[in-house]
């Protein structure tokens, strides 16, 4: 006789979501670490940490924290970014030394030999925005330098592009235009992981020193940060969300106006707008330009601080309806393009401020002639045809 085995129904819901689940999970460097290969590299070591909030594994555990906790691992020395170790200083604003953390953003933008003098390896492990002009780039470019000339290995823990690593876009960084927000030869939107990046820069940039890697597993180029299923922790108090991230690579140019870009709102970079702007024309006129995956929709605010602070601004807020057809840097252009237009007497550039963010003083002496927005993105692609053969010879991911 036989016996028939009992079978549980398994809701076909719950099963979606453990094979979404299971799909979608990626393994980060903070993660990686103490994997035997990889730990390696710090054991029996004095371990100097370049972080910020953003240093967590994929269960929010402090990267510091976990290093502490590790038998064989010394961490002798924490540094900490724009925005200090919390991530709570507003832009621009000094990060102080303190006993317990230096700071590499004041006199000093890498670890200085005083600094490193009981240092065997450094590691790095922040949260990088995908855009040329965070300056989370520039700390660890002038980071690796250091370790460089103090021959001290660079251990990069990888963490995904928040905004894909699909699309490359913008000006490439021209010479004479370096600065903390753009300190070396690439687009504004560089379409690379903050690991990848560090392998291009340390080879194109001649830095030479001991790079070393701890990758992502599991992460494809087309996945947005929210398709990772990490949480979202925020980069710096301005990009308090990926919404905020998707529209920064072309929004944060506004910075270079006397436009408020959104900041003291909260929605930072999402709002535009002035206190003499007229916002149903703006909207209007933005929206019969049908651009790719966007819509505006007139907006007034009140920025708690920063430019225009207290005074009610009238404006747009960019709402994203398709993030992978949308253009940020486009966009943007459109949005000046047009206020200069519709404001002549109103409208001004910060032009060094402006030029510091484009990494070239061509794009605002364009937009001053008046030239199309379709001809300025033309202007851009055989150096990004370039750019991207670059790249691909220093892509770890598919």
């Amino acid at each position: 006789m036989q016996t028939s085995r009992r079978r549980w129904p398994v809701h076909p819901v719950f099963l979606t979501l453990v094979l979404v689940l299971f799909c979608n999970a990626i393994k980060i460097g903070a993660d990686r670490l103490y994997e035997k290969k990889y730990f390696e590299w710090i054991k029996g070591k004095r371990v100097g940490l370049i972080t910020n909030n953003t240093g967590v594994d994929s269960r929010l555990q402090q990267t510091a924290e976990r290093l502490r906790a590790q038998t064989g691992v010394q961490l002798v020395a924490l540094f900490a970014p724009e925005h200090g170790l919390s991530g709570a200083a507003q832009a621009g604003d000094p990060v102080v030394t303190t006993a317990a953390v230096y700071s590499l953003y004041g006199d000093n933008r890498g670890p200085t030999p005083e600094m490193l003098q009981n240092v065997d390896v450094l590691v790095f492990d922040i949260q990088d925005v995908g855009v040329r002009f965070y300056t989370y780039l520039s700390t660890m470019f002038e980071s690796m330098k250091s370790a460089a000339q103090n021959h001290k290995p660079f251990i990069v823990l990888d963490r995904p592009n928040p905004v894909t690593g699909r699309r490359i876009d913008g000006p490439i960084l021209q010479p004479g235009y370096e600065s903390f927000v753009g300190i070396f030869k690439i687009p504004v939107r560089y379409g690379m992981t903050i690991g990848e990046l560090a392998t291009l820069m340390n080879a194109e940039a001649g830095i030479g020193c001991d790079l070393r890697i701890v990758p992502l597993k599991g992460w494809k180029r087309s996945r947005w940060y929210d398709d990772t299923k990490l949480e979202w922790v925020l980069p710096s108090p301005n990009i308090p969300t990926l919404d905020t991230a998707t529209v920064y690579p072309g929004l944060c140019l506004v910075e270079g106006t006397n436009l408020s870009e959104g900041r003291g709102t909260t929605k930072p970079f999402e709002l535009v707008g002035a206190p003499w702007l007229d916002s149903e024309r703006l909207a209007r006129s933005l929206n019969n330009l049908r651009l790719k995956g966007v819509y505006f929709r007139p907006q007034a605010f009140t920025p708690s601080f920063s430019k225009h602070q207290g005074e009610v601004c009238q404006g747009v807020q960019v709402h994203v309806l398709d993030r992978d057809d949308f253009e940020p840097l486009a966009t943007a252009l459109h949005v000046c393009s047009l206020i200069m237009r519709q404001h002549p007497d109103q409208f001004q550039f910060l032009a060094s401020h402006f030029d510091r963010l484009a990494g070239t003083g061509q794009l605002r002496e364009a937009l001053v002639r008046g030239d199309s927005v379709e001809a300025i993105l033309k202007s851009w692609e055989p150096e990004l045809r370039a750019f991207d053969k670059l790249r691909k010879k220093h892509r770890l991911y598919r």
